[in-house]
């Protein structure tokens, strides 16, 4: 295989992993009338932890205690992640939430540069923050941002502990696991919002769909498009992500956004990809 036709697929991969994600949350937001978004997160992780503990057949017994906390670490992220981010699309539409949940890895990427070219990705993102501020379209709620913007805090802690747990853990065996101790923090709040849905097996295997669509495809679509992508064109590629969650949330979920929302949207893409351009920068993470 060249490496024109090697590339091209691997954007496919990128691009196929992205759209599974934006999907899987989609098909999550279309369950929060009977789950609530913390039903659904507890599904989402315990599902989630059961296809990647397949795939990666974890083995923890015998690692020290310094390996095991990164793990008890990496759970409380995931499950804080998740919530914060469910509960944002329960209040905003899906395009919105993730492009303010994308401010979080840019963050990583551009913290700690002095280059001037990085100021430019600054202020384009923060003139898409700008123009949701100001109203991006039906659904437009004020915690609705905070919510989003906290999940985005959440995801750059999971890059920076994603880069010991990567050394650490081969493959998924450290997600896992974390993803096992996430399900089970939220399992108290998750079971009383979901309530008596819980024995609705229609309900259960949408949430089962939405663990596969949200965690083990992507995560596989994704490692092997690294195997075939440099890592900042890997980045560029996944910064498409809000772009694909708002067409996601019009085509899956008929959110249609203004003009105003779809220029912020193309500004925090374009200072994510400019980021991501940099190959000194930290790799993008896994979406989880």
């Amino acid at each position: 295989m060249t490496n024109r036709h090697k590339h091209g697929s691997a954007v496919l991969l990128v691009l196929g992993a992205a759209s599974s994600v934006q999907a899987g949350a989609s098909a999550a937001k279309s369950l929060f009338p009977e789950l609530g978004p913390p039903g659904v997160v507890f599904l989402r992780l315990l599902f989630g932890a059961v296809a990647l503990s397949v795939i990666a057949r974890p083995v923890l017994r015998g690692r020290p205690w310094h390996e095991l906390r990164l793990v008890v670490a990496l759970g409380v992220v995931l499950v804080s992640m998740n919530v914060s981010f469910y509960e944002s699309i329960d209040r905003l539409p899906l395009g919105i939430a993730v492009t303010v949940e994308f401010l979080g890895p840019l963050a990583v990427a551009i913290i700690g540069s002095r280059r001037r070219v990085d100021f430019l990705w600054v202020v384009l993102a923060a003139g898409g923050v700008a123009l949701l501020a100001e109203g991006g379209g039906r659904g437009f709620h004020p915690l609705g941002l905070f919510l989003a913007a906290l999940a985005g805090f959440f995801w750059a802690l999971y890059i920076y502990l994603s880069v010991p747990i990567g050394k650490t853990y081969p493959g998924a065996s450290g997600l896992a696991p974390a993803m096992v101790l996430g399900a089970v923090l939220i399992a108290p709040w998750g079971i009383v919002s979901a309530g008596h849905h819980l024995r609705d097996p229609q309900l259960l295997g949408a949430a089962a769909g939405v663990g596969l669509l949200s965690s083990a495809l992507p995560w596989s679509l994704e490692l092997e498009a690294l195997r075939r992508l440099p890592t900042n064109v890997f980045g560029v590629v996944l910064s498409l992500e809000p772009a694909v969650a708002a067409l996601a949330g019009s085509v899956l979920l008929h959110e249609h956004l203004r003009v105003r929302a779809w220029l912020a949207i193309a500004l925090v893409v374009l200072a994510s990809a400019g980021a991501a351009l940099d190959v000194r920068r930290r790799p993008q993470a896994v979406d989880v």
